[in-house]
């Protein structure tokens, strides 16, 4: 069986980050970001899956750098950044970065993020892009957790349960 019958694109070549830092947030939390690809050029932010993910050089190669001017984040309480989560981080990189609107690319529980950021700021979000979308609904915890995935693969399900002893 075929899923996919198209070709596949590659990722874009390694980039390092132009700018990076700790962004002091208030109360005590910083947060770790990095920006990359061209100054100047179309806006675009990166929400990392999770919760607790982080960034990484391989998300860099997810946008054309001569396209884009990106920001990466770790979300708070996670990477290299400081604890509790928030939406409002997106707003701050928004302002710090001097962007007016931008592309929000968001994958696994960065697409919640990147949905509930499109939701509240409308008008900041020229594009939205979400992939492995993950919203934490309680049917979508249950076929993770209970009857889809252990349907699907049972053997890679008994792997995952085996760590765990017997009640």
């Amino acid at each position: 069986m075929t899923i996919h019958s198209g070709s596949l694109r590659s990722l874009y070549p390694e980039i390092e980050p132009f700018e990076s830092g700790m962004l002091d947030v208030g109360d005590g939390h910083t947060i770790y970001w990095e920006r990359c690809g061209t100054r100047g050029a179309k806006p675009a932010v990166f929400l990392h899956g999770g919760p607790g993910g982080t960034i990484s050089p391989k998300h860099r190669r997810l946008f054309d750098p001569k396209l884009y001017d990106v920001i990466l984040f770790d979300q708070r309480g996670c990477g290299k950044s400081t604890p509790n989560a928030s939406l409002e981080a997106n707003t701050t990189w928004r302002e710090m970065a001097g962007f007016d609107k931008w592309l929000v690319f968001g994958g696994s529980w960065g697409s919640t993020l990147a949905l509930a950021y499109a939701e509240t700021h409308p008008e900041r979000v020229s594009e939205l892009i979400v992939r492995g979308i993950y919203t934490l609904t309680r049917a979508e915890l249950e076929w993770y957790y209970q009857f889809g995935v252990s349907e699907m693969f049972p053997d890679k399900w008994e792997r995952f349960l085996a760590p765990i002893p017997e009640a």
